[in-house]
């Protein structure tokens, strides 16, 4: 409560920012965020809360910092965040071309390809985060998701009350997925090759005698494609992209196959 205070202090008065005293209020947040100590959303009994005090913390974590050339063997990068260490130590598989930033959280077991994961975001044990996909500032990741290969998950910082990308417990993310805008996406949901979720998106259930509309939130267990749906506008009738949910995943499939399975008996690449 302090360390928030005086987050909250220094966020009203950006005068405090040359204080030696609030460079290490600062920096001790990112370091709990570094260590999985603080995460920027956390579930609770009602869903999920965002704690926006850690993101005003990362914000004001920009203007403190230095820009420094950081060597790589035969790469050079100039930044003002160091990248993050000790993989060994961690239990975190890297490989090489992955990245990930100081300040965000990669529990052991997870698996990084030639991947990005920035700041503010957490990334829990046995994830994979396969080639080319990218975790955004604040972005949360669950336990045993598995990100393919090009999966776009937006970073949010500001506004400081935006809700970040949420990724649930053994979720699966098709090839090409996009998700931004705070989308959530509930336990063991699965998403199709090339689904885009922003906020406004319609995603559609069509598995009953009606369509049922929600936005914003995958259910948990769903299995999701991409859609379109005909509306109107001035110029005529034109196809607007959404997503369906077509199915769920069945129980009796061992959860390690079930992913690719539950996409598969629904006719749908992974």
């Amino acid at each position: 409560m302090e360390l928030r205070q005086r987050i909250e202090k220094i966020w009203e008065d950006r005068s405090l920012l040359q204080s030696s005293d609030s460079q290490e209020a600062i920096r001790e947040v990112v370091e709990k965020l570094d260590k999985g100590e603080l995460r920027v959303a956390e579930p609770v009994s009602s869903g999920w809360q965002v704690n926006e005090w850690i993101k005003k913390a990362v914000i004001l974590y920009f203007p403190i910092q230095q820009m420094e050339t950081i060597e790589v063997g035969p790469f050079e990068f100039h930044d003002k965040i160091k990248l993050k260490r000790n993989y060994k130590a961690l239990g975190v598989r890297v490989v090489p071309h992955a990245i990930a930033r100081y300040g965000s959280y990669v529990s052991k077991g997870v698996i990084l390809m030639p991947s990005y994961v920035n700041i503010g975001a957490y990334v829990d044990e046995g994830t994979m985060v396969d080639t080319w996909a990218t975790v955004g500032s604040c972005a949360q990741v669950g336990k045993n998701v598995h990100l393919s290969g090009g999966v776009g998950v937006g970073g949010v910082l500001e506004p400081v009350q935006a809700s970040p990308v949420i990724i649930e417990d053994g979720a699966f993310i098709g090839s090409r997925c996009i998700l931004v805008e705070g989308v959530r996406v509930g336990k063991e949901a699965v998403l199709g090759a090339n689904v885009v979720l922003t906020a406004s998106s319609k995603i559609i259930d069509v598995t009953g005698p009606e369509p049922i509309e929600t936005r914003g939130y995958v259910p948990d267990r769903a299995v999701v494609i991409p859609g379109s749906y005909a509306k109107n506008f001035t110029a005529g009738n034109f196809h607007v992209p959404c997503a369906l949910i077509i199915g769920k995943r069945k129980e009796s499939t061992d959860k390690k196959t079930s992913l690719n399975d539950a996409l598969r008996e629904n006719n749908v690449s992974v």
